[in-house]
């Protein structure tokens, strides 16, 4: 079964990120969605004709995980955010759970966005661990390298070039304050259950 775009146009006008802005990332978003396609067919094949011992077989193997997470990360970095911004509840499970682990919300909120300002490409994604109930924000150099395993991401926000440039150039630092704007801190109370 293919996978398929999502839509997320509902997010054009959101202040701080131009509607170019989006539209090309939307396409690039696309994009990952199309190899993602391509590389899982392309696999299918050659596992009928019996070529997975091959070179080409291995490297789209591990091509494989950055297409798809590249697919991925995108659908939850659009899908955290909503025109307007959700303020976090601070009665939300969540809420206290960064209470807990950082100190206090503003602890938190620094320490990503000074995660988000490093050098670099990447993502930043705030992590809960449900084995050991602990949050942590995490920098991602690359769509298929540096994942905490069995964590779940809460938050991700992306910090490639292309996720600002359009508008801020190289001012990454106003461009993660307007993504702070827009956060959509809606909770799924069924999630927010497993972390009390």
């Amino acid at each position: 079964m293919a996978y398929e775009a999502k839509n997320f146009e509902s997010l054009l006008g959101t202040k701080g990120l131009s509607d170019t802005l989006l539209k090309n990332h939307f396409t690039l978003y696309q994009g990952y969605v199309t190899n993602t396609n391509k590389v899982a067919d392309a696999l299918g094949a050659m596992a009928k004709e019996g070529k997975t011992a091959s070179p080409e077989y291995a490297e789209l193997k591990r091509r494989f995980g950055w297409e798809w997470n590249g697919m991925r990360l995108h659908e939850l970095y659009f899908g955290n955010m909503v025109k307007g911004g959700k303020p976090i509840d601070k009665n939300t499970n969540l809420y206290k759970k960064i209470v807990a682990d950082f100190g206090s919300y503003e602890n938190w909120e620094k320490d990503f966005k000074a995660t988000g300002a490093m050098r670099g490409i990447g993502w930043v994604i705030l992590y809960y661990d449900f084995h050991e109930e602990r949050l942590f924000n995490t920098w991602i150099n690359e769509h298929d390298v540096g994942h905490l395993c069995g964590a779940s991401p809460m938050l991700v926000m992306d910090v490639f070039e292309h996720a600002y440039m359009v508008d801020y150039g190289l001012k990454k630092a106003d461009y993660i304050e307007a993504f702070f704007k827009a956060i959509d801190w809606t909770i799924d109370p069924k999630f927010d259950s497993m972390l009390g």
